[in-house]
């Protein structure tokens, strides 16, 4: 707990950082890299020159300082920071690392404001949380069976084109080895060397399959023109059928309960996000047949809609199971109700009430503005908020603190 002597240093650093958050963040993150250039094998570095990982660790910190008496609005979040550290092989020694950088780009930004008393709490304060995430990540690798850093050899056993931007990429371990469970909704990281920046880079993929399948799968999305983009248009270009790529464990907390398989259920998502949602999808029909499960997606058009043979042939099979489409510009041969149910961006206003039970489990997954607006509009239809989750990372992870 923090002492009652830095607990208001924090406090009084709440506005600071909301008006000097990215700035502290951008030297924090200039001064990391020119004294430990190797950690940007870590970090994705499109998403530093964007500016997108500088307003993360802005808001992270801000959300912090903001809830740091209530651990209860905070425990969420830890726990898919904790999640996503895992997946990048984050070590202990690392936190000693960022935390001299960053008390020091807060001394350089704030100056004369920075007092020694000021420093002094947020030193106690990064302490506090960075030995809760040590100790929480050391849990995870010990569950996991791995070391810091561990990653593991698999194979690509069958590369599928999806549709116009999504291909999938089976897996099977490379030495032949049974792979670990994995719960359905959960992601790896893949490891992939980019030689243009002379770094490794690390991006996370939802897996897509069945958890009992005997093989992991990640359907990824081409990103033409897009730094973001980097390394799945290298899995795209360079990466085949029998060769290797490197993996870390399953991970993530947006997943199925487990002692929840009788609530009805409904998936929503939009683009790539539909890739968790098929393998809950999958898991639910197979663990438990009675469950009703609702599937809304919403995609550009029938080009752009990856695993809808899958999909469709899962309708057909089981009765339990409903679907509803929304194609922003359908093509020409795109037909109602074959292919779609709605033009347009999906408004759950016009969805059939009865794909919308108000006592079901809700998952979202898609661009972070539209999970926005079908969070809002289910709130705005009554669903209690306990019964929506959302697959986030990065600043929209903590919408809800601020």
């Amino acid at each position: 707990m923090l002492s009652a002597a830095s607990r208001p240093y924090i406090a009084a650093s709440v506005p600071v950082l909301r008006e000097h958050g990215v700035t502290i963040t951008r030297c924090f993150y200039q001064r990391l890299f020119a004294a430990h250039p190797q950690l940007k094998n870590i970090f994705n570095m499109p998403n530093q020159e964007s500016g997108a990982q500088q307003q993360a660790l802005a808001s992270a910190i801000f959300a912090y300082a903001a809830n740091i008496d209530n651990p209860a609005a905070l425990a969420p979040v830890i726990s898919r920071i904790v999640q996503k550290h895992v997946s990048l092989g984050i070590r202990a020694e690392h936190y000693p690392i960022v935390g001299k950088h960053l008390l020091d780009a807060i001394a350089e930004i704030l100056g004369a404001a920075a007092t020694p008393e000021l420093l002094a709490a947020w030193a106690e304060a990064y302490g506090l949380l960075a030995d809760t995430l040590i100790a929480e990540e050391r849990k995870l690798y010990q569950a996991h069976g791995v070391e810091p850093g561990e990653y593991r050899a698999v194979r690509i056993v069958r590369k599928q084109k999806e549709s116009d931007t999504v291909s999938s990429f089976y897996l099977q371990a490379g030495d032949g080895a049974e792979l670990p469970p994995f719960q359905p909704g959960q992601y790896i990281s893949v490891a992939v060397n980019v030689a243009e920046l002379s770094l490794r880079q690390l991006r996370q993929y939802s897996l897509s399959g069945a958890p009992d399948s005997g093989y992991w799968r990640i359907s990824v999305k081409r990103e033409e023109g897009s730094p973001a983009g980097l390394v799945s248009n290298l899995l795209h270009d360079q990466f085949q059928e029998g060769d290797v790529l490197w993996v870390s464990p399953p991970c993530g907390d947006f997943v199925l309960a487990p002692d929840d398989m009788d609530t009805p259920l409904v998936l929503i998502s939009a683009g790539v996000g539909v890739t968790p949602m098929m393998s809950m999808l999958h898991s639910s029909l197979q663990l438990s047949p009675q469950r009703p499960v609702n599937f809304l997606y919403a995609t550009l058009d029938g080009r752009h809609h990856p695993l809808k043979r899958e999909l469709d042939g899962l309708l057909m099979r089981h009765s339990q199971m409903q679907s509803y489409v929304a194609y922003e510009r359908p093509a020409a041969n795109d037909c109602v109700p074959q292919d779609y149910q709605q033009q347009g961006y999906l408004q759950l206003a016009a969805v059939p009430d009865a794909l919308l039970p108000q006592n079901a489990a809700y998952f979202l997954c898609g661009p972070a503005p539209f999970m926005r607006a079908q969070r809002n509009a289910l709130l705005a239809r009554g669903v209690p908020e306990r019964q929506i989750q959302q697959e986030v990372f990065g600043p929209s992870l903590l919408e809800h603190l601020q």
